[in-house]
């Protein structure tokens, strides 16, 4: 049993990075999620419901960690459009612990009210949002996805008014569990504000508490590198998910490259690439297939700021490793999830842009299709896959072995794979809105949780 390790970490950057707040008071608090399986790795399992309440909807600080949320400071790039007047609006970094390794973690919150970034929000999260972003995380988390988790779901019994779904709606607080909450826009604002020494300082710390190197030679090129590396592989594992996130825009990306701050997420119900997630994406700037682009552009921006204090040629090396660092990942995580062993890359190369050539000639859900054809062999007759596309898949797939154990979970003998699609979300909800019904999404956070459990860990 981890023993709780909290810590202060982020007060060492100073004032310039945080405004402390207050967090509302809500009239009610029933809990409706909580994690844990996440809180296991900070040792915060064993809290009754009641304390469990006092910390994560009442912000009864720990002894040991913040004395006070933190709204954290950053600018971003919103749809290549960069603003200066964004920063925690809706959310603070609550506590800080260590897990047992000592890897740093944070406490962050999202709908918990007002902060001097909130602008003319009410700083409150709808509780379809917070079912929505619970169920993306257990979802990404399990097809191996390094993303936030939802630690704590808690309904706050206030109506909200939303231009955008019907309203008055109800009203959550939610808490995340992430490495970091360290944004691309938190280095942009420093570069905008032409402020230097915080440049310095905010690499300084990333290098100590992410990337393990906190005595690099060329401190910004370290950092680079790590961004690079994190951009890649996470565009890689969207795409290994058959996953939209939305809204990748620079404040939505961490240093760490977990995958966090859900909004108009989407699993593609077809392997289209200019699916998207958002209604407001009309130029389908953050579509399917263009999110490795996006990525790609975001840690670009990252590299515009840290210029600033130091040669571009430091920086450049790096960021000529994406595409080759991405299409490794790709490979990687595509061989992974259909239960192969993996051979020599450009054999791997070749089985996944059949495999993709295949998922775009059929009309079948990717989630079934991964299924259907883990260990590399069709186990069920389907005239979807009967395109020559998916002849020549399987002659390829042919000359791979089926990993050791890829089917011996008993998931693999379920009649259908489980899947988060838009419908089966609205569903959910629908039960919740309607009958205050839960039983639907704890029944799919099960599924998903038996899902990962069935696949062996992305190393």
């Amino acid at each position: 049993m981890a023993r709780p390790r909290p810590t202060t970490a982020i007060e060492t950057l100073g004032p310039a990075f945080y405004d402390r707040v207050a967090p509302a008071r809500f009239p009610k608090h029933l809990l409706r999620f909580r994690n844990d399986r996440a809180a296991k790795e900070i040792g915060l399992e064993t809290l009754s419901d009641a304390e469990w309440l006092e910390r994560f909807a009442g912000f009864e600080p720990f002894s040991g960690s913040l004395a006070s949320p933190l709204a954290l400071r950053y600018h971003g790039h919103q749809f290549r459009t960069y603003n200066p007047d964004i920063g925690d609006g809706r959310g603070f970094l609550f506590a800080q612990f260590r897990d047992e390794t000592g890897r740093l973690l944070d406490l962050g919150t999202k709908g918990s009210g007002q902060t001097p970034f909130s602008r003319f929000g009410d700083g409150r999260l709808t509780l379809k949002g917070g079912v929505r972003e619970l169920l993306a995380t257990e979802m990404l988390e399990a097809l191996g996805v390094e993303t936030s988790r939802t630690l704590s779901l808690v309904e706050t019994g206030e109506a909200l008014d939303r231009n955008d779904e019907p309203s008055p709606t109800r009203s959550a607080v939610m808490v995340r569990l992430s490495h970091s909450h360290i944004r691309y826009g938190s280095f942009q604002r420093l570069a905008y504000l032409d402020d230097g020494e915080n440049i310095h300082r905010l690499t300084a710390y990333c290098l100590e508490h992410f990337v393990g190197d906190p005595e690099a030679a060329d401190p910004f090129a370290a950092l680079m590198d790590y961004a690079v590396a994190g951009a890649a592989r996470l565009a890689a594992s969207y795409r290994v998910a058959g996953f939209v996130h939305g809204v990748l825009n620079t404040d939505n990306i961490n240093i760490t490259a977990e995958s966090f701050d859900y909004g108009p997420w989407r699993f593609a119900p077809r392997w289209d690439e200019e699916f998207t997630a958002a209604y407001f994406d009309q130029w389908g700037l953050y579509s399917f297939g263009r999110q490795a682009e996006a990525l790609q552009w975001n840690v670009h921006q990252l590299a515009l700021a840290l210029r600033t204090q130091c040669e571009a040629d430091s920086l450049i090396p790096a960021l000529k490793t994406y595409a080759d660092r991405y299409e490794a990942a790709l490979a990687k995580g595509m061989v992974w999830r259909l239960g192969l062993n993996a051979k020599s890359a450009e054999e791997n190369a070749a089985l996944v842009q059949q495999w993709e050539q295949s998922l775009a000639t059929a009309d079948v859900e990717p989630d079934r299709a991964f299924f259907d054809w883990r260990g590399g062999r069709l186990r069920r007759d389907d005239p979807q896959y009967e395109s020559e596309a998916f002849r020549r898949f399987a002659e390829t797939a042919k000359g791979f072995e089926t990993a050791a154990g890829a089917l011996d979970h008993p998931y693999w003998s379920d009649e259908r794979p489980c899947s988060m699609l838009i419908d089966e979300v609205e569903a959910i909800w629908a039960a919740i809105d309607q009958k205050d019904d839960w039983t639907p999404l704890y029944e799919k956070v099960e599924a998903a949780r038996r899902m990962g459990a069935a696949h062996a860990p992305l190393d």
